[in-house]
């Protein structure tokens, strides 16, 4: 079997170009398997994995576990809510006392940057990267530019821009990294308190002008305001920065070219985004849900290689 070069997913920053065009490839032929009558293989009997969530989620979730089932893997599903933590024990005794129970994979989401580089330090098991806090979100950029590649042939050469909350988003920062790896050219759009300091410094250019940014692009990945990590106020109100961010049919029609559309979920419809342009032509938002599940079968089973 072909195997990453990475015995984990912590990242797209640290990942060869290699590894993604394999996950891709490997994608290819798990689409065509959860597109059969019968959908489970048995790449992955006999191994077990661990979903630890210390932060809400339901797509990246039930995503990961379905990948994990149509490989026919033992899964186990781990609230941070209802266990131990919450009575103060640490992260790696945890995972630790998880593992006990003989569990060769982890795939985990945790609030704080780091958290999954730290674990794959301290405890013998592969772990997958789902969202460690503003950081990154590997699987996420991989699913996103799996899914232009399969609308447009390739990514290289793409103009996309990434539009909302940069500042507080690891799907930017993952979708920055895995992009300009595959040869795509990438700006990014909001307003300026919402920008990291020193975004530049990726190679990515700012824009603060919607349409500016969407008569550029060939792709535009509409992000949504993440309210639940800002501790201060960023802009005015949400409807003014619906007025000069939010993207609707008018402002599509007005351009002088189509684009697509792409949206990480979950939307917030009539802010970021109208119903209208999320169920339009235009946009390959259910595209990349079904495509998430078949880049996580690739990542799992490439992995489970490595182990």
């Amino acid at each position: 079997m072909s195997s990453l070069q990475a015995k984990h997913l912590l990242g797209i920053a640290d990942l060869p170009k290699s590894d993604i065009d394999l996950i891709f490839e490997t994608a290819d032929n798990f689409k065509e398997v959860i597109n059969r009558p019968i959908k489970k293989v048995p790449s992955l009997r006999d191994v077990t994995i661990a979903n630890l969530f210390f932060e809400n989620s339901t797509r990246t979730r039930l995503s990961f576990e379905l990948a994990e089932k149509r490989l026919s893997a033992d899964v186990v599903n781990f609230s941070a809510s209802s266990s131990s933590v919450s009575k103060g024990e640490t992260l790696v005794d945890t995972v630790n006392n998880i593992l006990a129970m003989k569990v060769d994979m982890v795939v985990m989401r945790h609030p704080k940057p780091g958290a999954a580089a730290y674990l794959s330090k301290h405890i013998d098991a592969t772990i997958v990267n789902a969202g460690d806090g503003a950081h990154e979100h590997p699987t996420q950029a991989l699913l996103d530019a799996y899914s232009i590649r399969e609308k447009f042939g390739e990514v290289a050469g793409k103009k996309i821009v990434i539009v909302g909350d940069i500042l507080h988003s690891r799907v930017a920062l993952s979708n920055i990294h895995c992009l300009k790896k595959l040869g795509a050219e990438v700006k990014v759009c909001g307003p300026i308190t919402l920008m990291p300091r020193f975004i530049e410094s990726l190679g990515v250019e700012v824009e603060t002008d919607l349409r500016a940014a969407l008569e550029w692009c060939d792709i535009a990945n509409m992000l949504r305001i993440q309210l639940e990590r800002q501790e201060q106020k960023f802009f005015p109100s949400l409807r003014e920065y619906t007025m000069q961010y939010g993207l609707t049919m008018p402002i599509l029609n007005g351009l002088s070219k189509e684009i697509t559309i792409m949206h990480p979920g979950p939307i917030n419809r009539g802010v970021e985004i109208t119903s209208e342009v999320a169920d339009s032509d235009h946009s390959i938002i259910l595209n990349q849900v079904e495509n998430g599940v078949a880049i996580r079968m690739a990542v799992l089973y490439l992995l489970a290689g490595t182990a």
